[in-house]
């Protein structure tokens, strides 16, 4: 069985108008958020094998963050295809990635991230999960989804079960 991790960048910082939106850093409370979320991401033992990244600084910078909560390590791709992406953009980089990945985690941007979420929530889905990210998908969300394909091309709407959708402030 396959796991799919799907992160929304922790909140970034907005005080620096001099800045590109792709160039924003984290905020204060982001730098907190990402890190609790890592320490749950262990917690729960799952450690992704593969992240792939959108480019822009918020999404390296909550990957660094999480990533040091982990206890062990995973290969990493950054792509800038993923900044600000569609669903359908997200969903051909997953579908790009090998059979060998058992679970692979996307950090990205909203509205594509929460789009594709729901999408991907099929039967089988944990409801109160799926109420809450249906209501708000904030940043640093996490939605952990189980797959029964044994292929990442065969993941498609409706075939993955919604297993977790953890946020920052549940876990405070």
């Amino acid at each position: 069985m396959k796991t799919l991790l799907l992160y929304r960048h922790a909140k970034s910082a907005w005080d620096d108008t001099r800045l590109d939106d792709f160039d924003r850093p984290l905020s204060p409370r982001g730098r907190k958020a990402a890190p609790r979320i890592g320490a749950e991401i262990a917690a729960r033992d799952l450690l992704p094998e593969l992240v792939i990244c959108s480019a822009a600084v918020r999404t390296q910078e909550t990957w660094r963050l999480t990533a040091a909560k982990l206890g062990g390590s995973s290969d990493l791709r950054i792509l800038r295809s993923l900044y600000l992406a569609s669903p359908a953009q997200i969903l051909r980089q997953v579908h790009r990635t090998p059979d060998t990945i058992d679970r692979l985690m996307v950090i990205a941007h909203n509205p594509g991230l929460e789009t594709l979420s729901l999408c991907l929530a099929g039967p089988g889905s944990a409801a109160g999960d799926r109420d809450r990210l249906a209501e708000k998908f904030p940043t640093a969300g996490l939605a952990v989804f189980a797959l029964d394909q044994s292929n990442w091309p065969d993941l498609q709407a409706g075939s993955a079960r919604l297993t977790a959708f953890l946020r920052p402030r549940d876990l405070e």
